[in-house]
C-alpha cells in the first residue's frame, strides 16, 4: 500500500533511462521555513553519512510513486510531490528527484534502512550531505529556492 500523496501529480520531462542503469527515484523534502529533511543510511550504506531519500523503482510502480514510498520508508514522512527537480546518474542507477512537502508522518516511523533522520537548514546541506553524488541535487535545490524567493 502506498502512503498518502502517492498519486502521479507532478508534470515532468520524459525519463530516458541510460543503457545498463536501473531506474530510481527520490525526493528533497523542504519545509516552509527552508529546512530540508535528510536520512542517514544504516551503517553508512553506500558511503553516505546523510543523504536524500531515494530507491529503485519496483515493477509496476511509477517514478512518482517510488519517490513517495522511498521517502516514507526511509524517513517516516508522508509527502506530496510538488515539482520535478532533476535527474542524476549514480553508480548503478539513474535517479529522478522531486521536490516534496511534508504532509504528515513522523521520523520515528523510519524503516530499518535508516539510522537517523535530520532536519537541516538549506545553507548547511553541503556540509552534512557531503557525498559527491549529492552535490548536483544541492545545487538544483539552491537554484529552485532562489527562484522561489526571487
Amino acid at each position: 500500500m502506498l502512503p498518502v500523496g502517492a498519486g502521479d501529480t507532478v508534470e515532468e520531462p520524459e525519463f530516458i533511462l541510460p543503457p545498463g542503469m536501473k531506474a530510481a527515484a527520490g525526493a528533497v523534502v523542504v519545509e516552509d521555513d527552508g529546512r530540508v529533511w535528510l536520512v542517514s543510511p544504516t551503517n553508512g550504506f553506500g558511503g553516505y553519512s546523510a543523504t536524500f531519500p531515494k530507491g529503485r523503482v519496483d515493477p509496476g510502480a511509477t517514478l512518482q510513486q517510488t519517490a513517495v514510498r522511498e521517502v516514507f520508508e526511509e524517513s517516516g514522512l508522508a509527502v506530496r510531490l510538488e515539482a520535478f527537480l532533476l535527474d542524476v546518474r549514480r553508480t548503478q542507477t539513474y535517479t529522478r528527484y522531486y521536490l516534496a512537502k511534508r504532509i504528515g508522518g513522523c521520523p520515528s516511523a523510519m524503516g530499518w534502512e535508516t539510522q537517523a533522520v535530520h532536519l537541516v537548514p538549506a545553507a548547511r546541506l553541503a556540509g552534512i550531505a557531503a557525498h559527491p553524488n549529492d552535490a548536483a541535487i544541492i545545487r538544483a535545490l539552491r537554484d529552485w529556492l532562489s527562484v522561489r524567493r526571487g
